[in-house]
């Protein structure tokens, strides 16, 4: 067994490594390879820490008892990586304004309603892009039935998102004409999105491999740069699961290093790279 002493003062085994593995692929599906080893050490240190714990085995066993179960939400947080950006992967976007947007308000100026999700939404501004694209195209969304529902396992980031205020410089890729009609300037170089088109999303902390606690299907999923993290079975769960939860001809977009693979049993076809459209 082999021990690192890294600067920090904690001793980290190969069975605490270990121990992490587990408790991140039991608890959130990730998949941790020995690559991370160092990152671990890194992440988990500052939970030790700031809990006071004696240890990477004093901590590991508090977060595994019942009274470190509120820890372990934390423990998790700090495992995953949120790396996004206002109109990440820009094509998804194009599809869904060309695309799904024109049929979608159709149905719903014929009474239907309208569901979209972003299923990974880390700091908010996937979600709140697909805002703006719904109401660059639909500008009378909000006089219909259509609701927007923004998750992440990390509950930290998605309070975030529900805030929705960035610095001036991650606003850039976003088109000016939306930025004046969409956000407004706040102190100290900070941009917050409108109060009107905060009406069409809803945060929501969500781990996407245990239960969810809606019923509804949806017309559009974003579910993109995740299932990297995630070992095959793991992924192939989590893409048939998505897909029951679109509607008959609703539209799953992936990230572009990601593909669904059980495409046959989800009853989905590729209408385009890394987008996917529910057959029936």
């Amino acid at each position: 067994m082999t021990t690192m002493e890294p600067q920090g003062g904690f001793s980290y085994s190969e069975v605490d490594f270990r121990r992490v593995q587990d408790i991140a692929r039991r608890e959130a599906g990730i998949n941790l390879p020995i690559s991370k080893r160092s990152l671990v050490f890194s992440r988990v240190s500052r939970r030790i820490r700031a809990t006071g714990r004696a240890s990477f085995r004093d901590y590991l066993d508090y977060v595994s008892g019942r009274e470190g179960q509120e820890e372990l939400k934390e423990l998790i947080c700090v495992l995953t990586t949120n790396v996004t950006q206002f109109f990440r992967e820009k094509s998804h976007f194009e599809h869904l304004e060309e695309h799904v947007l024109p049929q979608l308000g159709e149905k719903l100026r014929a009474g239907g309603r309208g569901r979209l999700w972003s299923a990974a939404c880390s700091t908010g501004q996937e979600p709140w892009s697909m805002a703006m694209s719904v109401m660059a195209e639909l500008p009378d969304a909000l006089r219909m039935d259509l609701k927007i529902l923004a998750t992440d396992i990390n509950h930290a980031v998605v309070e975030t998102g529900r805030i929705g205020q960035y610095p001036a410089e991650e606003v850039r890729s976003v088109p000016q004409r939306w930025q004046d009609a969409y956000m407004e300037p706040v102190e100290m170089e900070q941009v917050s999105m409108a109060r009107e088109i905060r009406r069409l999303v809803t945060f929501r902390p969500l781990n996407l491999n245990r239960e969810w606690p809606f019923k509804g299907q949806f017309d559009v999923i974003f579910c993109r740069n995740v299932v990297i993290y995630f070992d095959d079975e793991t992924r192939n769960a989590l893409w048939k699961r998505l897909a029951d939860r679109l509607v008959p001809g609703g539209f799953l977009y992936v990230g572009h290093s990601e593909r669904v693979d059980c495409v046959r049993d989800c009853h989905l076809e590729a209408v385009a790279p890394t987008i996917y459209m529910k057959k029936g």
